[in-house]
């Protein structure tokens, strides 16, 4: 009876993994077919590529932060109570970083054959832009291989049931995400001097500092309430593995946030507001032309002075 529970597990776990697969890359591929061929779009290749890559991300997000609700509003004691969402909805998504992977990918190429964007050292073939990517993008593609390799069967076995709610509220980091979209498709329609792309700017500043930033610093100080000790002294009484865990996931968190505390500073004093040409019709977005090198595909770029505010990862 229990062989016939575990292989019932196992199918159930396989089966939901499958659907993750399915799931994310047939929603891009949807939408980019109707961004190409609806009555009133007819979008290129390249403008449907990088906007349906944002739509993907964003329900994401929003499934994700609606599920870490779920499961941390549901969890009244923090280590022992579980939820089946917790497992079931982590197999579900990973499949998601996979397919980013290669969704940034294709908006990297796009962005380098986007008219008034060419640059003459640009590579000829996929070959030799997929590598100058993955040099381009390192920290997001291990970040991606980290969940995938390491985070996944952390949290699916190696918890073995515990820790449901710290599951649930890592989920609500995801909050941050649409604003970060948002802010990638108005650079790309060349909004960034909009009133709009100001707000969601603020709203993308506060929600990554307080989704991201702050989230381990509240899971610790939970647990320290939990635990009946100092906020100081949680540090030393769990496990190794989880301070070195929470270190390694918050360091790129905090390098993000510094971008895009450099970005919305250039936003919302204007210093880079001559840089800009001017703004093209909805339906046939292209990048800014005043930058010889593309922007990064996970939307961080050095470069900030021509994009006002960096757009940061959407994971």
């Amino acid at each position: 009876m229990q062989h016939q529970l575990t292989s019932q597990t196992r199918a159930t776990m396989l089966f939901i993994l499958a659907t993750g697969c399915v799931f994310f890359p047939g929603l891009f591929f949807f939408s980019k077919q109707c961004l190409k061929n609806l009555p009133g779009l007819k979008w290129n290749e390249g403008d449907a590529v990088m906007v349906s890559a944002r739509v993907v991300s964003s329900l994401q997000a929003i499934m994700a932060s609606s599920a870490g609700y779920i499961i941390s509003t549901s969890c009244d004691d923090i280590i022992e109570d579980q939820h089946w969402l917790t497992s079931a909805y982590i197999l579900f998504a990973v499949p998601y970083f996979v397919y980013d992977i290669y969704a940034m990918f294709l908006c990297y190429w796009h962005k380098l054959h986007v008219k008034g964007h060419e640059v003459d050292d640009r590579p000829k073939s996929k070959s030799v832009a997929l590598t100058r990517y993955l040099r381009r993008e390192f920290l997001m593609v291990l970040h991606h291989v980290v969940m995938v390799t390491v985070c996944f069967p952390v949290s699916v076995f190696w918890r073995q049931g515990k820790g449901d709610y710290f599951q649930g509220v890592m989920f609500l980091a995801e909050l941050s995400t649409p604003s970060v979209c948002l802010g990638k498709i108005l650079i790309q329609y060349k909004q960034q001097h909009t009133l709009l792309h100001k707000v969601n700017g603020a709203l993308m500043l506060v929600t990554f500092f307080i989704c991201r930033v702050l989230l381990f610093p509240y899971l610790y100080y939970v647990y320290g309430r939990y635990a009946s000790i100092p906020f100081y002294l949680v540090p030393l009484v769990v496990p190794w593995q989880c301070n070195l865990g929470a270190a390694l996931l918050m360091a790129p968190q905090v390098y993000w946030f510094s971008l895009i505390c450099r970005g919305a500073l250039r936003l919302f004093t204007g210093s880079s507001s001559h840089s800009h040409g001017p703004t093209t019709p909805p339906a046939k977005p292209c990048l800014d032309s005043h930058t010889p090198l593309p922007q990064q595909a996970n939307g961080y770029s050095s470069r900030m002075a021509t994009l006002d505010m960096p757009t940061t990862m959407t994971h």
